[in-house]
């Protein structure tokens, strides 16, 4: 007997690889189709609006999820999001290797926040919506430790709102981490499990 009862795959809004492997690692059947929409201006327009991160991450994980569910009835749809903070300030994925550095040099030594939530939609309607913070303590850093790990990070440096991938080399950055291992890695997946669940649709 499989520990998935819907009849039909969790439909990931989502392209990121992280997350994907979270959901497969924890036994679930997933397929991915990655939500076609224009999250910066959602974004920008609920920061204007003076939203805090956990509101944007949630609205952004619904917006996405909405998108794919509108094309695909009947289906289970998750969208997810993940936010950055440091003392009020949000950050975005860097560009290229220069910007990832500036953002570290920034980071370093400070304490941020990391925002995850999902969503979970059919046929347009919420059915389960959650979120979760992380508090990550980075050690400080010179500017030679910061090129080492830039040099040893490689596609995690453009890949995420930090810079780092914990699971990897991003782990050597950190003196103290309090919170979800897997709110960190950008979904709050326990959370997603109890709310699924819940509905019946995991049997374990």
């Amino acid at each position: 007997m499989s520990l998935w009862s819907f009849p039909t795959p969790l439909l990931l809004a989502s392209g990121s690889m992280a997350r994907r492997v979270m959901l497969e690692e924890s036994g679930l059947p997933i397929e991915v189709l990655p939500a076609n929409i224009d999250e910066r201006a959602v974004d920008e327009a609920l920061r204007s609006a003076g939203a805090v991160p956990a509101t944007i991450a949630l609205k952004l994980a619904r917006a996405k999820a909405a998108s794919v569910s509108a094309q695909n009835p009947g289906r289970l749809v998750l969208g997810a999001d993940q936010l950055l903070d440091c003392s009020g300030k949000i950050y975005d994925k860097a560009k290229d290797r220069a910007e990832a550095e500036k953002k570290l040099a920034d980071l370093a030594g400070r304490i941020h926040r990391l925002t995850s939530a999902a969503a979970v939609l059919c046929n347009g309607e919420s059915l389960f919506e959650t979120v979760s913070e992380a508090r990550l303590t980075m050690r400080p850093l010179d500017s030679a430790a910061i090129a080492l790990y830039a040099d040893e990070a490689g596609a995690a440096l453009t890949a995420c709102a930090g810079c780092y991938e914990i699971e990897g080399r991003g782990a050597h950055l950190f003196s103290r981490v309090e919170g979800d291992h897997f709110t960190i890695r950008g979904l709050p997946l326990l959370e997603l499990l109890a709310g699924l669940r819940a509905k019946g649709w995991i049997r374990l």
